[in-house]
């Protein structure tokens, strides 16, 4: 595949808008954090002329230019495109972040790209993390290659880890996950490391030397070729196995000598069909270089052998009323069909949406209908809108260069569309269209936040909207029991990012505060109450009394109301003030200032006057009778439970139980789950699971996921209950 790419790129390697879906190549990277995924994404844009050597682009930017929230931190925080040209064919890299707090930016890769690059670091091996997402693409049939970075590192070894990602990403065939080529070291140095200065292709087993900065083809020494015929054989033999010609095998073990390139075309027809997954390495440039060691190579697998847009078919699309509608895959003349991958704010243009086109053209100023479902409970509200779109544009860094339109299959820059969201679907104005929408993982970590002055409290519902729109991950809340504002996370370090873009991007300066989760009250006893509201201070008076009978009922009964009024006591145009007193009370709680539930309250008895007597007059007597009561009877603390639904490694499972336990939890069961994993379910109160996701993630070390869902309200333990009321736990 490398082997016949060009050696040298055109005159300019940065890509505009492709003319046809033909010409498109969209591919994201995926590993974890370290492992070198933007690295190679500057290594590529050196060799295919998008930057200099010095790492920029004509017009001053680099392309690690992003957010400034990832150089404070030294990671990636946020989805990046960087498109290339290379031998005619544009290239859409998505750059993902590795770290597990960020997986909604790859799942927006995922989304936009139609193959991925699976990056691993020789010197730090593959991490379960990275295992559970190549199973996702292979549950879709994504055709995906792997490339090896960080050869340089004095434990790298580049046919071991070939072994492991085999063992890792094979399955039950291992030889489908096999390297196109081997690297070549050079004199040891000084530390005893060899360093890796060439490639040898094992199909056409030429030589490509990187020792001069350059990439130089030769014909290898003879006394080399022995060294990889085991490995080319069982190249050759792993692609004859996925090959569509079934008598090559035939004519192979009949010792009938193979065509190299019938072997690439093969070759590149496995990997577009995502059956075959061959293994590259890949270093960056050193020094003045202008080639990193692998990147012409991993190049040619791109453009060879990755599938075009054509070859992938769109996601599931509707008419706005639900009802089907078919399309014709990736066709530039259909009706338009486009979706809003990842929404972010630029401090000079304004709101910027990335879009990917499954269908149609769109072209700058045009009127397009944005369509968004399905994340109301995440703070997006559904909406069905007209808008006009603004300038086209192909992102490099922070640079922006305008096109005129872009065409099905290709990835671009709108901006000001005020309404779109990351995830709604744009589509012509006359014939409205929704695309069915992309899992998102669940936020699962609350952060309790408030407005530090009174300036920033008025900014503050703007920009957390702002905040929800552009990243679906988080979910906001305004909680009616605790009174808290609660932004939901993936994490720790997604929590900081959102801080801190609260605070740069729109100025507004926030306290984080402990979490409260919403406690209840409760009667655990009958008791008796008398509310006596008797005042005369001249002129009109005020005069109520009632007796109240409360008893508890079983839990989600809420509170009932029941008269039993006989003789008059109470006039019948005052038993439903009564009623509006006790539920007052009751909502803002008898004992340590929690909603009341699960009880029945009976109004008995009373007195009233013919002229003092009122309407809030008796509304005052209802509550001071619920207060009585709860003043002679035990009151009980009811704390919310969810259901845990945990999905883990099976090696993990044991320490997971144990941990749930630990947390007052009741374990419900465990099913086993395809790919070595378990489904762990237990109830577990929602104060102790505050934190869980960044404790499991340290248990698993970081494969296993969890799910929740609130069940019930129950008593909480004594001495929790004690705890809590004295203020040394939070609720």
């Amino acid at each position: 595949m490398g082997d016949k790419a060009r050696t040298h790129p055109g005159a300019a390697g940065r890509a505009q808008a492709a003319d046809h879906p033909a010409s498109v190549r969209n591919v994201v990277l995926v590993g974890h954090s370290g492992s070198g995924k933007t690295t190679l994404v500057e290594a590529l844009a050196l060799t295919a002329g998008a930057v200099n050597r010095a790492g920029r682009v004509e017009d001053g930017g680099t392309v690690s230019d992003y957010d400034d929230i990832e150089h404070r931190q030294q990671r990636s925080v946020q989805l990046s495109l960087v498109p290339l040209e290379w031998d005619g064919i544009k290239i859409n890299l998505l750059d993902t972040p590795g770290y597990a707090d960020f997986v909604g930016e790859l799942r927006a890769g995922l989304r936009a790209a139609d193959a991925a690059l699976f990056v691993v670091s020789a010197s730090d091996g593959v991490d379960g993390s990275t295992r559970m997402v190549w199973d996702e693409c292979a549950a879709v049939g994504m055709p995906r290659a792997i490339v090896v970075t960080h050869l340089e590192a004095a434990r790298a070894d580049f046919t071991e880890m070939t072994r492991v990602c085999a063992q890792t990403f094979g399955g039950d065939d291992p030889d489908a996950v096999l390297p196109l080529y081997l690297p070549l070291h050079g004199p040891e140095g000084p530390d005893g490391h060899a360093p890796v200065t060439g490639l040898i292709g094992l199909l056409t087993q030429k030589l490509f030397d990187y020792s001069s900065g350059e990439r130089e083809e030769h014909e290898p020494d003879p006394d080399r070729l022995p060294l990889i015929e085991e490995a080319r054989n069982r190249l050759i033999e792993g692609i004859i196995a996925e090959s569509e010609d079934e008598t090559l095998m035939d004519r192979y073990l009949g010792g009938e000598p193979c065509d190299v390139g019938t072997l690439i075309e093969d070759l590149e027809k496995a990997v577009a069909r995502g059956v075959f997954f061959p293994v590259l390495a890949a270093a960056p440039a050193a020094g003045g270089a202008r080639q990193g060691l692998g990147t012409v190579e991993l190049l040619g697998l791109v453009t060879g052998g990755f599938p075009t847009p054509l070859e992938h078919s769109a996601p599931r699309v509707t008419t706005v009323g639900g009802a089907p509608r078919e399309l014709k895959p990736c066709d530039p003349d259909a009706p338009l069909v486009a979706e809003v991958v990842k929404t972010s704010s630029d401090p000079y243009v304004g709101r910027l949406s990335l879009i990917r086109l499954f269908s149609g053209t769109l072209r700058a100023d045009q009127t397009v209908h944005v369509s968004g479902r399905g994340l109301a409970d995440r703070g997006h509200e559904d909406h069905d809108v007209d808008e006009r779109i603004g300038a086209l544009s192909t992102p490099f860094g922070k640079q922006q260069r305008p096109v005129s339109h872009v065409i099905a299959g290709d990835l671009a820059c709108v901006a000001k569309l005020g309404r779109a969201e990351t995830g709604d679907t744009l589509s012509d104005k006359d014939d409205p269209l929704l695309m069915e929408p992309w899992e998102m993982p669940d936020p699962l970590l609350p952060l309790a936040i408030r407005a530090r002055s009174k300036p920033d409290e008025d900014k503050l519902s703007q920009g957390l909207a702002r905040l929800v729109a552009e990243d679906p991950t988080t979910r906001l809340e305004h909680n009616q029991d605790t009174h808290q504002v609660v932004l939901w996370c993936l994490g720790e370090a997604h929590a900081d990012v959102a801080l801190e873009r609260l605070r740069g991007r729109y100025g507004v300066q926030v306290d984080v505060v402990a979490h409260r989760v919403p406690l209840r009250e409760t009667f655990g006893s009958r008791a008796s109450g008398r509310g006596r509201h008797v005042k005369q201070s001249g002129g009109h008076g005020q005069f109520a009394i009632c007796e109240i009978d409360v008893e508890p009922l079983p839990g989600g009964s809420g509170v009932e109301f029941v008269d039993k009024v006989v003789g008059g006591a109470v006039p019948r145009q005052f038993v439903p003030s009564v009623e509006k007193g006790v539920r007052a009370q009751a909502a803002r709680g008898v004992a340590a200032g929690h909603p009341l539930t699960d009880v029945r309250v009976t109004l008995r008895d009373g007195k009233a006057h013919s002229v003092d007597s009122s309407d809030a007059a008796f509304q005052t007597a209802g509550a001071l009778a619920l207060r009585e009561a709860a003043a002679d009877a035990r009151i009980h603390l009811l704390e919310p439970v969810a259901e845990v639904s945990v999905l883990v490694g099976d090696d993990y499972v044991g320490p997971v139980m144990s941990d749930l336990s630990g947390r007052r939890g009741r374990v419900l069961g465990t099913e086993q789950s395809p790919g070595g994993r378990t489904l762990v379910r237990a109830e577990v109160p929602e104060m102790e699971i505050g934190r869980y996701g960044v404790a499991l993630r340290s248990l698993s070390h970081g494969t296993a996921r969890f799910s929740r869902r609130y069940v019930r309200h129950e008593p909480m333990p004594a001495q929790v209950a004690e705890r809590v009321r004295a203020g040394v736990l939070s609720a």
